[in-house]
């Protein structure tokens, strides 16, 4: 009624189910799309960096993978090999250059009487610290010259140290002037003609005391001027968050912690600047 065969298969049947072990499927696990993320990040945002180095930076974070798989990661999402991915831009050079680099320029404020003044300034691209470095209604070249000299000596007694200046090609910046800064061993760009993109930091400032304090006043003479500028880049660089710098105050005074939510009302006060042109928020150090 049975054959042998019978008996023999039901043998291996039994045998084969109580050795059977989990089925694992065929080929290396799938990376997590997180980790892939990670990887198309660190290789954008270091240009520089090789697929071994990206590989030791993941280990770091407990994430094992090979330089292979990150290679082919990249590679699929339209990455080029190191050295260099893309670029660089010039927001990133600029960015990358910006602690060794100053611009200057000069911007004219006219009275109600029709008299023009002009204000020579310069910028710090890292920090957008501005320094006014003097106010007059006629810049001769020795005047600017003089002004340089003066530059020189508070950066030399700032021990701050910077390597290059931006300037445009107007005539009042003489050879005078480029010799002052070339005995400091910092180097004098020229912006292109009629270029004024290139001196873009510079012109930014002009723009923004234009609309934030001149547009708004009425000059009537040069003592009014000398007052008015100085209160304005105070609180340009004292009090007012800068995009460029992640909302941050180029030279921030020591910061008051912030008061309890049930002592906010009567701690925070406001302070009016040029005649309530311009309001500024501040905490009060006794609650």
């Amino acid at each position: 009624m049975v054959k042998p065969r019978t008996i023999l298969d039901r043998q291996r049947r039994i045998i084969s189910r109580h050795w059977t072990f989990p089925h694992r499927g065929v080929g290396r696990p799938e990376i997590d799309p997180e980790v892939v993320e990670l990887i198309c990040r660190l290789a954008r945002d270091n240009q520089s960096w090789g697929y071994m180095k990206i590989a030791g930076e993941l280990r770091k974070l407990s994430i094992f993978i090979s330089d292979v798989s990150v290679r082919r990661f990249v590679v699929r999402h339209g990455l080029l090999p190191a050295p260099r991915r893309s670029g660089p831009s010039w927001a990133e050079f600029l960015c990358t250059q910006a602690a060794s680099i100053i611009a200057t320029d000069f911007f004219t404020v006219d009275s109600v009487f029709g008299q023009r003044f002009y204000v020579l300034f310069v910028i710090e691209l890292k920090s957008r610290v501005v320094r006014v470095l003097g106010i007059t209604a006629n810049p001769t070249g020795q005047w600017v010259t003089q002004m340089a000299r003066n530059l020189v000596f508070d950066l030399a007694q700032a021990e701050v140290v910077f390597k290059f200046l931006i300037r445009d090609r107007d005539a009042k910046f003489t050879g005078a002037f480029d010799e002052i800064f070339s005995s400091e061993g910092i180097k004098i760009t020229k912006t292109p003609v009629r270029a004024p993109k290139a001196n873009a930091f510079a012109e930014r400032v002009v723009g923004s005391v234009r609309r934030g304090c001149l547009d708004h006043l009425i000059i009537a003479s040069e003592h009014q001027i000398r007052r008015v500028i100085p209160v304005y880049f105070d609180h340009y660089n004292y009090a007012r968050p800068h995009r460029g710098i992640r909302l941050e105050v180029p030279e921030p005074r020591t910061r008051v912690p912030a008061p309890s939510r049930s002592k906010a009302e009567s701690s925070i006060i406001r302070r009016d600047v040029l005649g309530g042109l311009i309001h500024i928020t501040s905490v009060l150090r006794e609650y």
